[in-house]
C-alpha cells in the first residue's frame, strides 16, 4: 500500500470514528482486576498519520468488559510516565483514532479492558508508534526585490494533490516572529503581492501549505527581498535675492537614474507648510517663481520623483529666496516758491534710482483736487514755472530703478504763489 492511499484510508477512518470522544481524566492510580481478560497486545495494529494514530484489535470476549482504556506518553516529552487519555465505551469496538498528537513524534501507549465499575484488566505491553513528519514544503520559492513598497513572492505549487491552500507568512530582521499575512486558495496559486510595504526595507517570507483535512507542510525555504528605496533627493539647490518680483531657482540633478520630474514646494516658513507649486520634468533644473510683491520672503525645496511615483525624502533643509526690495524714498532738501515757480530739491536716497516722478496735486475746490505726475526725471532738481498765484499746490516725489520698481512716495509739500496785493 503506498504511503499516500495509507494517508487516505485514515482519513477515512478518522471521519467513520469521530464518536470516540477525548474526556477528562484525573488519572488516579487505577483498580487492576488480574481475572479481566487482557486485550491481546499482539493483535494491535497501527496506522500513523502526520497528526493522528489510528489503532485496531481484537475485541475481548469477557462479557464484564465494557469498553477499553487507552494510555498515552509522550517519549520525548514525558518518557515512560503514561497517563489515562481516553475510554472506548463499547467492547464490540476495535477501532480508535488518537488525534491530539503532534508530527514527527514517538509515543507509547498501553490498552486495558474496561468495566462498568473503577476496575480494569491488567494493560497490555508497551506499544510504540511514531507520527510521520510534515510533509515536505513547496520545492522552490523566489521573492523578487527593487519593487516600490511591494514585494512579489511566487513559488512552485507543491505537487501533493491533498494541498488545498496556503499561508504565506512575514517577518523582519527586527522580529523573530512569523505573522501570517495572507491565505491563498488552491493547490496551484503560486503567487502573492504583499502590498503598502516601508521603503528600503528587508522583509523575510515563506509559505505553507495546507491539505484539504487540515494539516500543514513543512514552511518553504526562508526568502528575502528589499522594497525599492526612495529616489535621492537633488543636490545644490539656489534661489536668488535680487530679481524684481520673482525667484529664480536652480539646482543639481538626481543621482537617481530613473527620476522623470521634480516637484517645487514653496513655504513662508522654513520649517513647514511646504505646497507644490510647480511640477518640472526630469531635464528641467530651475524655475523661476514670478511674484506680484517686492521684498517677498519665500522658502523653498525640490523632491525628486522616479518612474515607479515615488519621491524622495521631504526631511532636508529649505532654501531662502527673496524679490528685490522696494527703493529706500528719496529725501525732500528743499521745496519753495522762487519769483513765479516752484522749486524742489532732493537727495536719491537709494543707489538703485534711476529716475523720479513728481507728483503735482492742485486743490481746485473744497472737495476737488487734481494730481499730474511728471516722469522720468533724472535730475534731482524740479522748477514748476506752471503755477498760477492764490492756488495751492502739494509735491510729492518718488524713485523708480531699472526695473521699474517704485519706492514709497515722499510725504507731500504744500506750496502756494501769493496773489498781488492791488494798490488803491
Amino acid at each position: 500500500m503506498t504511503k499516500l492511499m495509507k494517508l487516505t484510508s485514515l482519513s477515512a477512518l478518522i471521519l467513520l470514528l469521530s464518536g470516540c470522544s477525548l474526556k477528562n481524566f484525573d488519572n488516579t492510580k487505577p483498580k487492576i482486576n488480574e481475572t479481566l481478560e487482557v486485550v491481546d497486545s499482539a493483535s494491535i495494529r497501527t496506522l500513523p498519520d502526520i497528526n493522528a494514530i489510528a489503532f485496531e484489535w481484537r475485541k475481548v470476549d469477557d462479557p464484564r468488559v465494557t469498553g477499553y482504556h487507552f494510555y498515552r506518553a509522550n517519549l520525548q516529552k514525558d518518557g515512560a510516565k503514561l497517563k489515562l487519555i481516553d475510554t472506548v465505551e463499547n467492547r464490540y469496538t476495535t477501532h480508535y483514532v488518537d488525534e491530539d498528537v503532534e508530527p514527527s513524534t514517538k509515543y507509547v501507549y498501553k490498552i486495558s479492558s474496561a468495566t462498568a465499575t473503577e476496575f480494569e484488566s491488567r494493560t497490555t505491553n508497551d506499544y510504540v508508534v511514531s507520527t510521520l513528519p510534515l510533509m515536505e514544503g513547496v520545492s522552490f520559492i523566489q521573492a523578487i526585490s527593487n519593487l516600490p513598497r511591494q514585494i512579489k513572492i511566487v513559488w512552485r505549487p507543491h505537487n501533493s494533490e491533498r494541498i488545498e491552500s496556503y499561508e504565506v507568512q512575514r517577518k523582519t530582521p527586527a522580529t523573530s516572529k512569523w505573522e501570517e499575512i495572507e491565505t491563498l486558495d488552491g493547490r496551484l496559486q503560486a503567487e502573492y503581492i504583499d502590498l503598502n510595504l516601508e521603503d528600503n526595507v528587508v522583509y523575510h517570507y515563506r509559505v505553507i501549505g495546507k491539505t484539504f483535512d487540515g494539516l500543514e507542510t513543512m514552511p518553504s525555504a526562508l526568502v528575502k527581498a528589499q522594497t525599492k528605496p526612495l529616489p535621492a533627493g537633488i543636490l545644490s539647490l539656489k534661489a536668488t535675492t535680487n530679481l524684481p518680483r520673482k525667484i529664480a531657482l536652480t539646482w543639481e540633478p538626481s543621482k537617481s537614474n530613473d527620476v522623470v520630474k521634480y516637484n517645487v514646494y514653496r513655504s513662508t516658513d522654513d520649517q513647514r507648510g511646504f505646497d507644490v507649486i510647480k511640477t518640472v520634468n526630469a531635464k528641467t533644473l530651475n524655475y523661476e517663481d514670478f511674484v506680484n510683491e517686492d521684498g517677498k520672503v519665500y522658502f523653498y525645496k525640490v523632491s525628486s520623483i522616479d518612474k515607479d511615483g515615488l519621491e524622495s525624502n521631504l526631511n532636508v533643509n529649505s532654501v531662502m529666496g527673496v524679490t528685490l526690495n522696494k527703493l529706500r524714498k528719496p529725501v525732500m532738501t528743499l521745496a519753495q516758491i522762487q519769483g513765479a515757480k516752484a522749486i524742489l530739491n532732493w537727495q536719491a536716497g537709494d543707489d538703485r534710482a534711476v529716475s523720479y516722478t513728481v507728483y503735482k496735486t492742485i486743490k481746485e475746490g473744497f472737495f476737488k483736487d487734481k494730481t499730474i505726475k511728471y516722469q522720468d526725471i533724472t535730475a534731482l532738481r524740479f522748477e514748476d514755472k506752471d503755477i498760477v498765484r492764490g492756488v495751492q499746490y502739494s509735491y510729492a516725489i518718488q524713485a523708480v530703478d531699472k526695473n521699474g520698481i517704485h519706492s514709497e512716495i515722499t510725504k507731500e509739500t504744500e506750496l502756494i504763489l501769493p496773489k498781488l496785493v492791488e494798490m488803491k
